[in-house]
């Protein structure tokens, strides 16, 4: 049987902090379907940290690029205006669709050239499926583009900021026009049915994010290092952290933290921690690439994420693959992957004395370490590896191309616990 060839969308692609849907696009190229990556933007050289990246940047379709060329512009558009009824209404669900004001009817017009750009693409490329990631801008050029080309979409929904805005970025049509929806986690599924229309609830599947395992190696020593791994914004929660680290500085003056990954907080978080007296135990890294960030678990003792907001984690995923237990807040879709007191500690959000305690408690106790680490290995290995992730979303790609969707939420050798 012949797969579908799918066309995969993002806002940026690839970027360093969304190793997953790189890992992704191997898994499905691997089950044998052809993917034709596409980016709305041209990613930016800090974000090319390793050969995965600069191979799939190299290969991927840049939107924008393509749409600078008046002539390419005008030739994708004339070509669906040759259908005009169509092209009027793709060009009404543009206009219909926009945020209120003069401002969000021009972004809309501006992804609805996008759109034509991109529909014409997938058309040369002979495309049969648009997957888009992120539902946000690059959702609504993969919505438009259905609208003028008749390839169908579906869409991966992370949060937590899309549900945020919910209205202004129209997850409520972008959901009635794809033919399925791949939610993340049962917490963000139930944050888009607030949105969907009940008709819609049967295809709102849940698909993970995930990791390889293999290639993270176990480990388990006791060295007094913690490590951070994510974008260095105020949602990731660092302040707390440093602040933690301060209040235990005592217990444990040998405590050092590494920090991978970059952001508009970087300097204001290099000062805080001079102010705090940490400057010797932090280390800012900034990006690295999969296998530096593999590398740097095999030294860490601890992961910890306090983050005020998030979806569910794939550096958490990774860090359990590694055998390392995480110290993370318990919001959104976090606790359907870490176990509180098997496989880590869920702490309230913002609550430095809770995670000053949960480093103190996780530091003094190795055996109680290894044992964790050993359960967030397997939970990985069961529910959150990329290979298995793919295939079930082979499968509905598959399905509902076919005319015969699955019908669980999740694959049927899961989904019986949860339907």
């Amino acid at each position: 049987m012949t797969l579908p060839k799918i066309a995969y969308l993002t806002g940026e692609y690839p970027r360093a902090s969304d190793t997953f849907i790189q890992r992704e696009v191997a898994a499905l190229r691997n089950l044998g379907h052809e993917v034709e990556t596409c980016s709305i933007r041209t990613t930016g050289p800090e974000h090319l940290v390793g050969p995965e990246q600069r191979d799939e940047h190299a290969r991927t379709f840049k939107v924008l690029d393509a749409a600078k060329s008046p002539l390419h512009l005008i030739r994708s558009h004339m070509r669906w205006m040759r259908n005009p009824i169509r092209y009027g209404k793709a060009l009404g669900l543009a206009w219909r669709t926009a945020p209120k004001g003069i401002k969000g009817r021009l972004f809309n017009l501006i992804y609805f050239l996008e759109a034509g750009v991109l529909a014409a693409h997938l058309a040369d490329q002979n495309v049969t499926h648009l997957h888009n990631h992120i539902a946000k801008a690059s959702c609504t050029v993969a919505m438009l583009s259905e609208a003028l080309s008749g390839i169908p979409y579906s869409f991966t929904i992370h949060g937590p900021d899309i549900f945020f805005e919910p209205h202004h970025w129209r997850i409520d049509e972008k959901t009635k026009r794809a033919k399925f929806v791949a939610c993340i986690s049962e917490f963000c599924r139930s944050q888009l049915m607030c949105f969907a229309h009940q008709n819609e609830w049967d295809k709102l599947h849940i698909v993970h994010c995930g990791i390889e395992p293999d290639r993270y190696g176990k480990t388990w020593h006791s060295g007094g290092r913690l490590l951070f791994v994510g974008r260095l914004a105020g949602v990731k929660g660092v302040p707390i952290l440093f602040q933690a680290m301060a209040q235990i500085q005592k217990d444990m003056p040998k405590l050092s933290l590494s920090l991978i990954g970059d952001g508009p907080e970087r300097k204001s978080l290099e000062a805080l921690a001079s102010e705090l007296g940490l400057a010797d135990q932090v280390s800012f890294l900034g990006y690295k690439s999969q296998s530096e960030v593999a590398e740097a678990l095999l030294e860490a003792d601890l992961f910890v994420l306090p983050s005020f907001a998030e979806g569910v984690p794939v550096v958490l995923m990774e860090a359990m693959a590694s055998g390392v237990p995480v110290i993370t807040t318990q919001i959104a879709g976090i606790a359907e992957l870490v176990r509180h007191g098997e496989s880590g500690w869920l702490i309230p959000p913002g609550d430095t004395n809770a995670l000053a305690a949960a480093i103190l408690r996780g530091m003094e106790d190795p055996p109680e370490r290894q044992a964790m680490g050993e359960e967030g290995r397997e939970t990985v290995e069961a529910q959150f590896n990329t290979t298995k992730e793919a295939a079930w979303l082979s499968q509905l790609v598959c399905g509902y191309a076919e005319g015969n969707p699955p019908h669980s939420k999740r694959p049927p050798s899961q989904s019986g616990a949860m339907e």
